[in-house]
């Protein structure tokens, strides 16, 4: 699956880049509870790019066996680091209630992965 291996370069770059800025850039002037937020969602982000890589390295050529939950790991990283991101950045608290409906997709992203597999069997 050609698109879900960009999606995993996409987010593995974007990830990798979001933590060091995290690091680097926003350690001197974000708060520490408000840093650990932005970390929370550069792990996420991190860890549903390799889940993504995975799945697309498992495909054959023309399968589409993962695609449902390829596409909800890449919303709910969309939504639950980036919106985090946004709160960080710019304090707006109502930001963090598009969080859960990333988090509720990656649930769901996992759950669908568990199906696909036991009605591979």
């Amino acid at each position: 699956m050609k698109g879900a291996l960009l999606i995993a370069g996409l987010l593995g770059g974007t990830g990798v880049a979001a933590g060091a800025f995290g690091a680097h850039a926003l350690e001197a002037v974000v708060m520490p509870e408000r840093l650990k937020v932005w970390e929370t969602a550069a792990y996420y982000h991190l860890i549903h790019a390799v889940v993504i890589l995975v799945l697309a390295l498992s495909e054959r050529e023309g399968e589409q066996r993962w695609r449902l939950p390829v596409l909800g790991f890449t919303v709910g990283v969309c939504l639950f680091s980036f919106s985090l991101y946004a709160l960080v950045l710019t304090g707006t608290t109502t930001l963090a209630m598009i969080t859960p409906i990333g988090g509720l997709c990656l649930v769901l992203s996992w759950l669908g992965l568990m199906i696909k597999a036991l009605k591979s069997e």
